[in-house]
């Protein structure tokens, strides 16, 4: 059976010209062969998650699962090598640090300027907006970052704490390697910029009221999967409740959850539900470390897609909305992969 898998994948792997697709037969011909995913991630290139995420795709619908959702189109302007120092460059610099005198915000035209500065290539403002998407950028506001962070901390989590986690997720020591936080929807968020006709602004009514929903949410690392509850208000019993969801979705194994140091997550009241639960253990993020937790990342992407710019009357309003956005990128967790969790 497994020989007739191979030939199968050889043969899409022969008629495609897609590199990506390609990619991903050759991860499951790999696997099919016998090698783990993480030196399937060490021979592409690629986060061992990933590779579990295209085999688990290929078991579920088989070579279907494994197509890319849109067309390559036409080959882009910029080689590889300068979209990795275009994407650089926006991460980590303000036009005013590369020559763009009292200017610290990127704007499409800035960026076309800075293109055609240091690579000689000229391209529409349209382009590189569809560019960067490719590339997972988005339109977003700054935020701000806490000073009180210890950078040798966070680095010594990064190279030890966390590494240790994925050795032992490696070893099958720990099953379910799992982020959490905990973060306030109101009735009405936030406002942020969107694409609306000139001269005109989109209004969004309120009654004044300031409704809202506390919500917990956590992250698999490895599958992507988001696993997520609503509560009137974030305290050890709601706390609880939401471990409790996370067991029962995890009925067997051993789960580490990382998380921060709130005061709920290291309160007296939770000691003897986690006595309880032997296979359940707390690995908690250095102090003032948001940057190392991806379900911060979380937030921001359901906050903008289906929270600011809106008005939610009700609390069940809020919940159907937040519900409808957690069932839609669970239905594609290599997006969520990407965007959250490849960085780590």
């Amino acid at each position: 059976m497994k020989s007739e898998e191979i030939e199968q994948l050889n043969k899409a792997m022969k008629e495609t010209a897609d590199k990506r697709l390609y990619e991903r037969y050759l991860a499951v011909r790999l696997r099919l062969e016998g090698h783990t995913f993480s030196e399937i991630g060490d021979l592409l290139g690629r986060m061992r998650q990933t590779v579990s995420i295209y085999w688990q795709s290929y078991q579920e619908q088989g070579l279907t699962g494994l197509e890319i959702g849109h067309s390559p189109g036409q080959p882009p302007k910029l080689t590889e090598e300068q979209r990795i120092q275009l994407a650089a460059m926006l991460e980590q610099q303000q036009p005013a640090d590369v020559g763009f005198e009292a200017r610290y915000t990127w704007t499409l035209p800035l960026v076309a300027e800075w293109i055609k500065q240091k690579f000689g290539v000229t391209m529409s403002v349209r382009g590189i907006s569809a560019m960067l998407r490719r590339m997972n950028f988005s339109f977003t506001k700054a935020t701000y970052t806490l000073a009180k962070a210890d950078e040798e901390t966070q680095a010594v989590f990064r190279k030890h704490t966390f590494a240790q986690l994925k050795k032992q997720v490696e070893a099958e020591e720990i099953d379910h390697l799992l982020f959490e936080d905990e973060s306030m929807i109101r009735s009405y968020q936030a406002l942020q910029y969107n694409w609306f006709p000139r001269g005109k602004q989109r209004k969004v009514p309120t009654y004044g009221k300031h409704e809202g929903a506390k919500l917990f949410a956590a992250i698999n690392y490895e599958t992507g999967q988001v696993h997520h509850r609503e509560e009137e208000k974030a305290d050890v019993d709601a706390f609880i409740r939401f471990l409790q969801d996370l067991l029962s979705a995890y009925p067997n194994g051993t789960m580490a959850i990382i998380l921060d140091n709130s005061r709920i997550h290291h309160a007296t009241g939770l000691q003897p539900f986690l006595k309880e639960h032997p296979r359940l253990h707390l690995v908690f993020l250095p102090p003032y470390s948001p940057n190392l937790n991806p379900v911060e990342g979380l937030w921001l992407w359901l906050k903008s897609d289906v929270v600011n710019n809106v008005f939610f009357e009700k609390f069940y309003k809020i919940k159907l909305h937040v519900g409808q956005f957690m069932k839609r990128i669970n239905k594609r967790p290599l997006e969520t992969i990407d965007r959250l969790l490849v960085r780590l």
